[in-house]
């Protein structure tokens, strides 16, 4: 690696690939047991090796990007493109969903009645909890922008201070959709209705929780001083992902809350 004539990286051999495919394995495994047998053990287990697998990872994308000086203009090129076409995929995934809610919504079938909702469905009120959830995404996008141009300005507290409010919102957001979850008068299983709600804004709140842990890496980062104005595509690719994860709210809010209720 030292003498290469090239400006590309040759990822070195590394064991977390394998034993992260493991630790997936054992959580979904754990996933099915608790799902039939109500034991949460072998999932909390695949949990904690995940995590840990993601943190001594991520510590390594870290010290190359930072430290060895690996993630050359070449190499941010192709992780770009990569977040680029990952992001685009996350699209075309929630698509499926909205599809399926829309083929629903728009003819309903005989089975539930012809109508939407489905009679026995009580649906949310799109002016409580899920208004209070689009303001909260809404304020974090701006946050996670400030912190963006605060980080290019070199604005070492301004760019700390809006992270830790970006985290906040988003941990505040998936407190509320909880709570939602837990009032809800209906489940995953009443009808097309219950299916497609859950499948939709369960997702999204996965995500949410992934973009909240996402920033929190970069706020480590940051308060570590890895990111600089020119050198901190990490930060961008989160930054990103936060900004999809605004708009794919509300594209649920409009249709699913809103319009569908």
């Amino acid at each position: 690696m030292l003498n290469k004539n090239h400006s590309y990286h040759l990822v070195e051999i590394s064991p977390w690939p394998i034993i992260g495919a493991f630790s997936v394995m054992i959580m979904l495994s754990g996933t099915i047991k608790w799902f039939h047998l109500y034991e949460t053990n072998l999932i909390f287990i695949g949990m904690t090796c995940t995590l840990l697998v993601m943190c001594q990872w991520w510590r390594d994308v870290s010290r190359e990007g930072t430290f060895q000086g690996l993630h050359t203009s070449n190499v941010v090129k192709g992780l770009r493109w990569g977040m680029i076409l990952f992001i685009t995929s996350e699209v075309l995934f929630f698509v499926s969903f909205f599809w399926s809610f829309f083929h629903s919504s728009l003819s309903p079938s005989i089975e539930i009645g012809m109508i939407w909702p489905p009679m026995s469905i009580l649906p949310f009120n799109p002016i409580q909890i899920p208004l209070l959830n689009t303001v909260i995404l809404i304020s974090s996008g701006i946050t996670v922008t400030w912190a963006h141009h605060s980080l290019m300005e070199n604005n070492y507290k301004q760019t700390i201070y809006s992270l830790m409010l970006t985290i906040l919102l988003g941990v505040y957001f998936s407190i509320l959709q909880a709570y939602e979850y837990m009032e809800s008068p209906f489940t995953i299983a009443d009808s097309a209705y219950g299916s497609t709600f859950f499948m939709a804004t369960g997702f999204h709140g996965i995500h949410v929780m992934i973009g909240s842990t996402f920033l929190a890496v970069c706020l480590i980062r940051q308060m570590n001083n890895n990111f600089s104005s020119i050198h901190h595509f990490g930060f961008e690719a989160a930054a990103w992902y936060w900004h999809f994860v605004d708009v794919v709210w509300l594209f649920l809010y409009i249709s699913i809350y809103w319009w569908g209720s």
